[in-house]
């Protein structure tokens, strides 16, 4: 019996005017003009027999039947892009990976000669982002992103659990000779504090977990800097006390660059990779089995 469905231009019109939640704004996706798309969705609409948006134009809504449909074709064509980009890009092509701007340069970077040296046909194309959670809708291959571990956990092939994230505080040797004896986090508390925009509370945190009583102008107090990496920098120049994840100080610490003189505890944080596919690929299955096998190499804090 064949398929009675609407035409396929139409039901991609209609996706994505729901999704964007304007005519334009899926015009302008679609590389068609805003009159196609509404062209589009009238042709739906007369085939279902059934009104898709409400409103005026320049704020339409969506009936109960655009809200059930959307989500199952915006699922669909997702699906469909996926397959098709791994059939088509599973042996040949970049490799796209996405993660965290200070991550990529403390952590991946540093050990991607080793994944190039074991596979050197395989071309990775680093790209950066703050808040993604999904890899599809960053575009890439595989995002590595960190998820709170209390939350539900992923399940299935398309997740990689790589490691625990632990938090502790840096400071340069020099700094820390100075300022004498540093074993708790109230002999911490007079010394300048850095901060990171992205976590501007990690000190309040850090210090509650640790069983320190810091009031509230303590923990708050100190320079504020726009990116992780910048804090980073600024505390092995010896500017102050950095709270800093274990992997992306590990090696400053070995060298000697930075000391952790009250060591590193969990951050209720997990670092994941999640792929965009589920599917055979050659390409990111090898760089996920490397990734783990970085992951599971870490030295751990002392």
């Amino acid at each position: 019996m064949p398929r009675r469905l609407p035409p396929l231009g139409a039901l991609r019109a209609f996706e994505a005017a729901a999704r964007l939640g304007r005519m334009t704004a899926a015009a302008e996706e679609l590389s068609v003009s805003p009159g196609a798309i509404s062209r589009q969705v009238r042709q739906l609409e007369d085939h279902l027999g059934l009104p898709l948006f409400g409103g005026t134009r320049a704020r339409p809504t969506l009936t109960a039947a655009a809200r059930t449909l959307q989500p199952v074709l915006t699922t669909a064509f997702q699906q469909i892009e996926d397959t098709v980009r791994a059939l088509g890009d599973a042996r040949q092509g970049p490799l796209d990976v996405a993660c965290f701007s200070t991550f990529t340069a403390k952590w991946l970077i540093p050990r991607l000669f080793d994944f190039h040296a074991q596979h050197p046909g395989i071309e990775v194309r680093l790209c950066t982002t703050d808040t993604g959670t999904d890899a599809g809708r960053e575009g890439c291959d595989l995002l590595i992103t960190a998820e709170d571990a209390a939350g539900a956990p992923r399940e299935g092939a398309a997740s990689v659990h790589l490691f625990q994230e632990r938090l502790g505080p840096v400071l340069s040797p020099v700094l820390a000779a100075r300022s004498g004896v540093l074993r708790t986090p109230a002999d911490l508390a007079g010394l300048p504090l850095l901060h990171a925009r992205a976590r501007r509370g990690a000190w309040a945190a850090w210090a509650a977990s640790a069983g320190a009583e810091w009031p509230r102008a303590v923990a708050d107090a100190g320079p504020v800097y726009e990116h992780y990496y910048f804090t980073l920098e600024a505390a092995v120049r010896g500017l102050g006390v950095a709270l800093a994840p274990w992997h992306l100080v590990m090696d400053d610490v070995r060298a000697g660059r930075l000391v952790a003189p009250c060591g590193f505890a969990a951050s209720g944080y997990d670092y994941i990779a999640l792929r965009r596919t589920t599917a055979v690929h050659p390409r990111l299955d090898a760089f996920c089995q490397w990734l783990t096998a970085q992951a599971q190499a870490m030295p751990q804090p002392q």
